[in-house]
């Protein structure tokens, strides 16, 4: 594991030749970060290749140089574009090395969600074939399912956070006057139930229902009966979220008929699936800023790897395990993570780490929504409660 650091031997020296690029699904703040990783390459002399639209761009050569005025306002747009598509290298590896080698690139930076973590693990396992990938490697997590493992946050899943809990908040308000009302509302994210899970926590949610967390019937009819008696209290209306890939067979619409039948007499059911206006259209402050300085990090550390790994002849050639990395943000610290290191640390059939951070924030969630009584067999401690707070 590799901290960052301040360095200044690489201001003055230019001459490299880096490569920006795409992979997976576009996310606010990916923009932000190809903007700031352009300029500051250009300012310490360096040349700037953009691939477009991901590996496959690359295989077609779909590249080009970019300049400083091209990324002028980018770092408050939403999506991508350079382009972005899920393929993995591993099926195109000889084009892929025949395109870094046509244009010299000395490094690369890939920003994107989980595919471009998988796709940089594959190049970097197929050093020993393809000597075109022994050269400095980086990903920066950019998703807004936040699955990526190394990192607590991804680029875009602050902004997607606001915009479910704004369109909860007016899903809620839309409410206002009509009777008792429960809104079922389903989230993206795969199998990660981090949208779920936060944006249930921030918009006041009486049930989040997540892969992570595995629920069956009985949990259903409490949380239904444990609803009812908050009507009875006087509540007027509920909100209820499940992530998309929460359970096979309970669905978002199986939990909204169960709702609606059991709660017949005392309060109606609305379902809502929330799509892709999660993405956002603007990315928040909070990426826009994350994005600027993870890739001045990026470029920082890319060009201290080509300064310690160049050859006579101006080539970059290292082969070691810290030269293909993902720079994470781990607590409050920015952190270069070996790819084959976080690789034992994945669960690949689902694309979720193996430990999550915002688990611990479950039972929060609970006792917010006076969950007690329901969920006492579970046994929430007063030590899992702390966890939750620090």
């Amino acid at each position: 594991m590799y901290t960052t650091r301040n360095s200044s031997s690489s201001c003055t020296q230019g001459g490299f030749n880096l490569g920006v690029m795409h992979i997976g699904a576009p996310a606010c703040g990916m923009n932000a970060a190809v903007r700031s990783f352009v300029r500051n390459c250009i300012y310490r002399g360096d040349t700037v290749y953009g691939i477009h639209d991901g590996i496959d761009g690359l295989v077609e050569g779909n590249i080009q140089e970019m300049t400083w005025a091209e990324v002028t306002g980018w770092v408050g747009q939403g999506g991508a574009f350079l382009g972005t598509k899920r393929t993995l290298p591993e099926k195109h590896l000889d084009q892929v090395a025949a395109r870094l080698r046509e244009y010299k690139l000395h490094s690369l930076m890939i920003v994107g969600g989980f595919e471009a973590y998988h796709a940089l693990l594959q190049m970097y396992e197929a050093r020993g074939k393809y000597p075109e990938f022994c050269i400095p490697m980086v990903v920066i997590p950019s998703t807004i399912s936040n699955n990526v493992p190394g990192s607590d946050f991804s680029l875009g899943c602050d902004t997607a956070l606001n915009e479910i809990t704004e369109i909860c908040d007016r899903i809620r308000q839309s409410a206002q006057g009509t009777k008792r009302r429960v809104f079922v509302v389903e989230t993206m994210g795969g199998y990660c139930g981090y949208l779920a899970t936060l944006a249930g926590l921030a918009g006041g949610a009486d049930a989040a229902y997540i892969f992570e967390e595995q629920f069956g019937i009985q949990e259903l009819q409490l949380d239904v009966y444990h609803m009812a008696a908050k009507m009875a209290e006087g509540v007027q209306r509920g909100l209820v979220l499940r992530n998309e890939k929460a359970n096979e067979n309970y669905t978002t619409d199986f939990i909204f008929r169960v709702y609606s039948e059991e709660g017949k007499g005392i309060f109606s059911c609305r379902k809502n699936v929330l799509g892709h206006m999660q993405q956002g259209g603007s990315p928040s402050v909070f990426d826009r800023n994350m994005g600027t300085k993870m890739a001045a990090k990026a470029v920082t550390w890319l060009t201290d790897q080509m300064l310690a790994h160049r050859r006579e002849d101006g080539s970059v050639f290292c082969d070691e395990a810290s030269t293909a990395v993902l720079l994470g943000l781990q607590r409050r610290s920015y952190v270069f993570q070996p790819v084959i290191e976080l690789k034992c640390q994945t669960d690949w059939d689902r694309r979720i780490p193996l430990n999550q951070w915002w688990l611990k924030l479950r039972p929060l969630l609970r006792i917010l929504a006076k969950h007690e009584a329901a969920y006492h067999e579970e046994g929430i401690t007063v030590k899992e409660v702390e966890e939750a707070l620090d």
